[in-house]
């Protein structure tokens, strides 16, 4: 399983849209393809609804499924082909 850090997308110790954006443009995200993704959060700081949405938005264009938080106990948000999806 892959895995997003959203600790990877802080500016200063918080997400700020416009550089929240300006690196999810430069992800390749071809690089998921066909592959589970792990969303994994950030516990020092709040991380807005927005964020999780932009990065489920890209990854489902690509992977087979979408995961929020620790490994041990991940919830499925996304699945390919399900009803929805």
């Amino acid at each position: 399983m892959e895995t997003i850090h959203l600790d990877d997308f802080l500016h200063e110790g918080v997400i700020r849209e416009k550089v929240f954006r300006d690196k999810v443009a430069k992800i390749d995200w071809g690089q998921y393809k066909g592959k589970r993704v792990l969303i994994r959060g950030c516990a020092d700081v709040v991380i807005p609804t927005w964020a999780f949405l932009i990065l489920t938005a890209h990854l489902a264009e690509h992977v087979d499924r979408i995961y929020f938080g620790e490994l041990r106990s991940a919830v499925k948000i996304f699945v390919k082909g399900s009803p929805g999806a």
